[in-house]
């Protein structure tokens, strides 16, 4: 049936139109370029900059001026393989990897294009024309950007790997972490993941800490030996951890990271705080010496979250805890916004 598929000639999609205006709408669906197949999206999972595009109109300095279609964080099935004989065939159940690194004049290592000045990124308003995601039902994607999930991986289960990739290649930028201790700053669902990926590395105690009961509650089940509340300051610092990872994105919770690193720990930075100038507690990095390491995106980790999921060594399971039909998408994305009552929450393409 694959081989002989047929392109529909539009697809329901969910549209950021600017701040407040999100749509399920219909697309119009281009034939795939050589290079590119046509992936039948089964699950999309709404991220953080999937929610700043609608409720701000912007993703930090990515600023929507045209409608987009969003999402990144998604897997399917090859409908029609790349006519270049590149990629996985038709029928393979796939992830993406929404990253495409781009040329520039900037000097980065050539092993991490995660860095690379001109990368983009799937259902991002980085640069006009805006690149647009793949939260629609047929989505045509580079075939480079396809992972060919093994035997016994089922799609839903293998809808965190991006995320998990961000939250793998944070912990990677800790350094190894066997027997350490671990903080978890921000229990969100990429902090979740941090705190299940630091688990399967063999962090010898991981503590997580967020404002909100339910985060605290996922970050239990996937692996935290501790809990705490994001107000309780002498709780954080009681922690003294060697590794802190930080992912709530705002100041407060890079205070707390700080706080609650022991003498010449590591402090990872993967939550994106605001552009511009920050307050931090600069003078506790350079007495303690602290080393702050920053962490963006991922690279080739998306290869050894796909294994560990399907052996079973990372266990994430509890961080989905809402799924939601396209039709219903809207009601998702509300859902998506309130961290006191939701994980990661998927929408259904399939349904």
């Amino acid at each position: 049936m694959m081989d002989t598929f047929e392109l529909p000639a539009s697809a329901p999609a969910v549209v950021a139109h600017g701040k407040d205006d999100l749509r399920i709408e219909d697309v119009r669906l281009k034939q795939p370029a050589a290079d590119e197949a046509v992936v039948e999206i089964a699950y999309g999972g709404i991220c953080g900059s999937d929610l700043h595009y609608w409720l701000h109109g912007a993703a930090g300095e990515s600023i929507l001026k045209d409608p987009m279609v969003l999402g990144h964080e998604v897997v399917g099935t090859v409908a029609r393989a790349a006519a270049d004989g590149s990629g996985p065939a038709a029928g393979t159940p796939v992830a993406v990897h929404p990253a495409t690194p781009g040329p520039g004049a900037a000097r980065y290592p050539a092993d991490r294009p995660n860095l690379s000045p001109g990368c983009t990124y799937l259902g991002s308003a980085a640069r006009r024309p805006h690149t647009d995601g793949a939260f629609l039902r047929f989505a045509n994607l580079p075939a480079r950007m396809l992972r060919a999930l093994p035997p016994g991986l089922p799609l839903r289960r293998a809808a965190v790997v991006e995320p998990a990739s961000v939250a793998w290649h944070a912990v990677s930028r800790a350094g190894d972490v066997m027997g350490r201790r671990a903080l978890v700053v921000g229990a969100g669902p990429i902090g979740a993941l941090a705190v299940a990926v630091l688990k399967r590395a063999g962090a010898a105690h991981i503590t997580a800490v967020d404002m909100f009961d339910k985060p605290l509650e996922i970050a239990a089940a996937v692996g935290a030996d501790a809990v705490v509340k994001g107000d309780d300051a002498d709780a954080i610092a009681a922690v003294e951890a060697d590794v802190v990872i930080e992912s709530t994105g705002n100041r407060f919770g890079l205070a707390s990271a700080i706080n609650g690193a022991v003498r010449g720990g590591r402090v990872v930075m993967v939550g994106l705080l605001p552009s511009g100038p920050q307050p931090v507690a600069v003078s506790l990095a350079i007495t303690r010496e602290l080393e702050l390491v920053g962490s963006f995106r991922f690279n080739d980790e998306i290869d050894q979250v796909i294994a560990a999921l399907a052996d079973g060594s990372l266990f994430t399971d509890p961080v989905v805890t809402h799924e939601y039909p396209l039709s219903r998408g809207l009601e998702a994305f509300d859902m998506a916004r309130d961290p006191a009552r939701s994980g990661k929450v998927l929408l259904d393409f399939g349904a």
